[in-house]
């Protein structure tokens, strides 16, 4: 809109009765637009929370378990603690810091929060000034008397214009206050993700930190087992010089020590990749980072289990969904408000003047107040199809929140029934070790008596050593599971955190090189909690 300024002698005293009477029509307008608002109504459907089937128990609950009090699924802050692991607190707290695609999701948040403000700005009226100034020179007139002479040498005139143009388009139909509720769900959703992403790197340490602590476990084993075996084919190469064994019992003796020492040796590939990916999920370069050799001695935790109707309040993936859902059917209410028209209240005034030092003056000043009316007569079906697809992407948001819904039941009764069954197959397989080992001497006494093959022997070395690797392997794997079911019930987030997020997750610096040798001779350093941790062991203490 373009402001205009009056030349001295163009009707001012017009104008300037025009003037007087400009706050009467300001109050006017005020009043209408005051009026439009308060009428103004939301077209489109309200939103509903989608209907979701919900189990009132879980299956494969291990039995005597009981429900978690109230007091239980309070948020307990850093979940980790529960497992009592120092070393564990300290990677957390590096993940927290410096873990980058956390600061991804944080900066999508910020983005997020950023557009609501953005939404919100609709609500007022955009104001603008300007300034200009210009000189012009006019062509002189041609005589009257003389077609071929001209009179006069054309005439200079100056032009300076100071003004102010405001713009409102009233709220008639909810098209803004839908626009600003899908973003505010939108921010809602992006902050859920960041808990969600933050959860999932946070469980995949945990996990990657036990994983890599059950191949230490199992490097030990194998350790262990290159020793015994190395005594083994001491005996048989001693009693193949007494005369007692054959030649091929030493063969097969030096062939066992070798696969032996071929598998330490193979075990750890899978623990240096495990260690790289601790690296990378606490933001360091991987080859500046270590974690000195330390066997697996922890054991799960009791995790309480909440009801199934809290797991749609403890799972950020699950709030994510839900406020997609939500932001999906404000679209639908944006996409109706379309086939009705659009009020703008405009208005403008300033000061025009062809000489500087009078451009603030009473009679150089001007004003225009106008509404417009605008409404789309023909679009081809544009709008009802632009209504069509929103309605369509609400359906499809319906189906993906009732689908993660699904998803987070079945990934809570996979962990639970994981707990349970390891449990049992932890007890069996300590027997089978035991006994695995007590044949291993019976066997290992009769070779040396002379009352058995070497063979025998070899059979029993085999059953031992599988037993006792499948016993490290089954402790491993139910560390890894434990964190599995902290995760699938939301570790110690809740759906009300979505408001208390700030996003204040900044993209990590680089490690500078001295920085990460320094980190990579001292591998990692514990992290003191203090009561924190004691209050967290409390909060989740056993059923």
């Amino acid at each position: 809109m373009s402001c205009r300024f009056v030349p001295p002698g163009h009707h001012v005293s017009r104008r300037s009765r025009a003037v007087r009477q400009a706050p009467r029509f300001a109050l006017l307008c005020a009043a209408a637009a005051l009026t439009f608002q308060l009428t103004g109504c939301a077209v489109g459907p309200d939103y509903h929370k989608p209907a979701a089937a919900v189990p009132e128990s879980y299956k494969e609950a291990p039995e005597g378990w009981k429900t978690a009090q109230p007091a239980d699924t309070a948020d307990r802050g850093p979940w980790w603690l529960i497992y009592d692991d120092a070393q564990l607190n300290g990677l957390m707290d590096q993940l927290n810091a410096s873990n980058q695609t956390v600061a991804q999701y944080a900066a999508a948040y910020r983005q997020a929060r950023a557009l609501v403000g953005e939404a919100r700005a609709a609500y007022f009226p955009v104001v603008s000034a300007s300034f200009s100034g210009s000189r012009a020179r006019s062509p002189a007139r041609v005589s009257n008397s003389n077609s071929n002479g001209f009179t006069g040498s054309g005439s200079i005139s100056n032009n300076v214009n100071l003004g102010l143009d405001a713009t409102w388009e009233p709220d008639l139909w909810g098209k803004v206050s839908r626009t600003v509720s899908a973003q505010e769900a939108g921010q809602q959703g992006a902050a859920a993700d960041l808990a969600n992403a933050r959860l999932s790197a946070q469980a995949t340490l945990a996990q990657t930190w036990f994983a890599l602590r059950s191949l230490d476990a199992q490097q030990k084993l194998l350790d262990d087992t290159v020793a015994a075996y190395q005594k083994s084919l001491q005996l048989t190469q001693n009693q193949y010089a007494q005369g007692v064994a054959g030649r091929a019992d030493v063969i097969q003796a030096q062939t066992q020590l070798q696969s032996a020492q071929a598998a330490a040796i193979d075990n750890g590939v899978a623990r240096a990749q495990d260690e790289h990916a601790i690296a990378v999920l606490v933001g360091k370069p991987a080859s500046a980072f270590s974690i000195p050799a330390s066997a697996l001695t922890a054991t799960p935790p009791t995790v309480p289990v909440t009801m199934p109707s809290a797991l749609l309040e403890r799972r950020p993936d699950i709030a994510s969904a839900e406020r997609k859902a939500a932001a999906a059917n404000e679209q639908i209410g944006i996409a109706i408000s379309a086939f009705f028209p659009t009020l703008t209240l405009s208005a403008s005034g300033g000061f025009e003047s062809s000489v500087l030092s009078q451009l603030l003056s009473m009679p150089s000043r001007f004003w225009t107040l106008g509404p417009s009316l605008a409404a789309t007569v023909f679009d081809a079906g544009l709008r009802r199809a632009q209504t069509e697809a929103a309605r369509a992407a609400y359906d499809q948001q319906v189906a993906a929140y009732r689908q993660t819904v699904l998803a987070a039941f079945q990934d809570v009764e996979d962990n639970l029934a994981s707990q349970r069954i390891l449990a049992q197959e932890i007890v069996v397989q300590q027997q089978a070790v035991e006994s695995a080992q007590h044949a291993l001497r019976i066997v290992t006494n009769e070779y040396k008596a002379g009352t058995t093959d070497y063979q025998n022997v070899l059979s029993s070395q085999t059953t031992a050593f599988t037993a006792q690797q499948k016993l490290a392997s089954i402790a491993g794997q139910r560390m890894v599971s434990s964190v599995g079911l902290v995760k699938a019930l939301g570790g110690g987030w809740d759906v009300s955190q979505m408001d208390q997020e700030t996003g204040g997750v900044a993209a990590p610096a680089p490690v500078a090189a001295s920085d990460a040798a320094a980190s990579g001779a001292q591998g990692i350093a514990p992290s003191s909690h203090g009561a924190m941790q004691d209050a967290a062991m409390q909060g989740a203490r056993p059923q």
